[in-house]
């Protein structure tokens, strides 16, 4: 499928100054990315971003949320029940709440596996609901693992006043 629409992402202000990276999530992991692959881990609401970036519920720290204007394709709709059926996915295969023990204990995670198929199969990214504490079924993410500057992977943040510019000298 081809998504196109506003994306959000509530940064830690470490990684602010370099909001089109992945590269918090190519040093750590994330559910739906190994170590050494980076990825864009997005919400379709400011919300849903803010209740991403403290996944465990902590108590709010600063943060910077930044939006995204996206236009890409192909990517995999993991809100569709009939989708996941014909991929014969659960929805324990996404949530995969042990992701970073299994990590951390064997070097990935199922969720992580499950990810590396789908960009073996051509997709750039990922529709899926979050599953952070709080969260529920309208919570949805966009994890993006391919992302550029043109269609079909075109990702631009929105920054016309330059704020990040004059803050961190990005061009």
């Amino acid at each position: 499928m081809r998504f196109r629409g506003m994306v959000y992402r509530a940064h830690n202000p470490e990684w602010a100054w370099t909001p089109l990276s992945g590269e918090g999530a190519r040093r750590y992991g994330g559910r739906f990315n190994s170590r050494g692959v980076p990825a864009l881990y997005c919400s379709l609401s400011q919300v849903t971003a803010i209740r991403e970036a403290s996944p465990l519920g902590r108590t709010m720290q600063p943060l910077t949320l930044c939006a995204y204007d996206v236009d890409t394709e192909p990517i995999f709709n993991a809100t569709n029940p009939s989708l996941l059926q014909q991929h014969e996915l659960l929805e324990a295969d996404l949530a995969c709440p042990t992701w970073e023990a299994d990590m951390l204990e064997q070097g990935t995670a199922a969720s992580q596996h499950l990810a590396e198929r789908l960009i073996e199969a051509g997709y750039v990214g990922m529709l899926v609901r979050s599953f952070a504490i709080g969260a529920d079924e309208t919570d949805i993410n966009l994890v993006m693992w391919r992302w550029g500057d043109a269609y079909p992977i075109r990702v631009t943040l929105i920054d016309e006043e330059g704020r990040l510019s004059r803050l961190y000298g990005n061009g």
